[in-house]
């Protein structure tokens, strides 16, 4: 084992099983701080916290060499008053609830990276964002983004390096933006969304997570990270890889206009599919990290291969 302890707040959604699996092969243990019970796996524990107050949890975090906080409401809803405020207090209020905790115990966490996302970052269809010269946007779920951020960096962590990563559309088989995108495809709906132009930032499930084991082995990182692929593709090149992969020779396409009103009636936002996101990985890329995944062909390969 190389790790004593991995400690993932809000950890029993599809990103945090990843990590889970992936840490249980590493550290002596693996502690999962989530609302409902769950039965021990291996060296994988759940352990009950409301998000909102200290408890018995907060020893958890001692010795700890990495602490992943992926606590946040679903953005995938309409946005009303009541799931805005949801939405913003999901993150902001555990955030504090970690930071204030990690400042006054001993032997805090070595490493503490808030999942945070890459929509922070301005449409653009002209250029990519970095770390270092991208423009943040505006609009709510920009707002969030930068009520998140500032909450994390807050707290005073002189014994933790923090990382907010920056995280784009994680695509993998089992969950995750993937497979209804695939479900799409099968049904022939799988053409371009609105007029296809508008960049997705993705990156394969592996490379989310060993970017993640990669900044706990690297100690000279810290602050703003984004984790993307270097090669964000259009709307049109997303579906047309699916599309190609699966055999599937057409694909009706879903114009704007038609987008929101499915939206209405699904009960989401058409900004989730609409927004235009070019973002590049700046510090992973400059610092050696290598991806395994760097073209969105490879990926959907990779991914329709465990169908199987």
């Amino acid at each position: 084992m190389i790790y004593k302890k991995i400690v993932l707040a809000g950890g029993n959604g599809y990103l945090g099983g990843l990590l889970a699996n992936h840490f249980s092969h590493l550290a002596d243990e693996v502690i999962i701080l989530a609302r409902k019970p769950h039965a021990q796996k291996g060296n994988i524990t759940t352990v009950l916290w409301d998000g909102k107050t200290e408890d018995s949890w907060k020893v958890l975090l001692k010795d700890a060499d990495l602490l992943v906080n992926l606590c946040g409401k679903n953005v995938n809803c309409r946005y009303t008053k009541k799931n805005k405020e949801e939405i913003i207090n999901s993150r902001i209020v555990p955030t504090r609830l970690l930071g204030k905790v990690i400042s006054e115990i001993q032997n805090p966490p070595k490493l503490w990276i808030n999942i945070t996302s890459s929509t922070i970052y301005r449409h653009a269809e002209d250029r990519w964002q970095d770390e270092k010269n991208g423009e943040i946007g505006t609009g709510f779920s920009v707002e969030v983004c930068k009520a998140w951020e500032s909450s994390f960096f807050e707290s005073e962590t002189p014994q933790t390096r923090k990382i907010a990563l920056r995280m784009g559309i994680v695509l993998g088989r089992k969950d995750g933006a993937f497979p209804r995108l695939l479900n799409l495809v099968k049904f022939g709906l799988g053409g371009k969304q609105g007029d296809g132009k508008q960049y997705v930032n993705w990156v394969h499930e592996k490379d989310a997570i060993q970017s993640i084991d990669w900044l706990l082995r690297n100690n000279n990182i810290n602050r703003i990270v984004n984790c993307t692929s270097p090669n964000a593709v259009t709307n049109n090149t997303l579906m047309q890889s699916i599309r190609k992969a699966k055999g599937m020779p057409f694909g009706i396409a879903t114009p704007a206009w038609l987008l929101t009103i499915g939206a209405l009636i699904i009960g989401t936002e058409t900004e989730l599919i609409l927004k235009s996101r070019w973002v590049k990985p700046a510090v992973l890329l400059d610092n050696g990290f290598k991806f395994q995944y760097e073209n969105i062909d490879e990926a959907v390969h990779g991914i329709l291969d465990k169908e199987i």
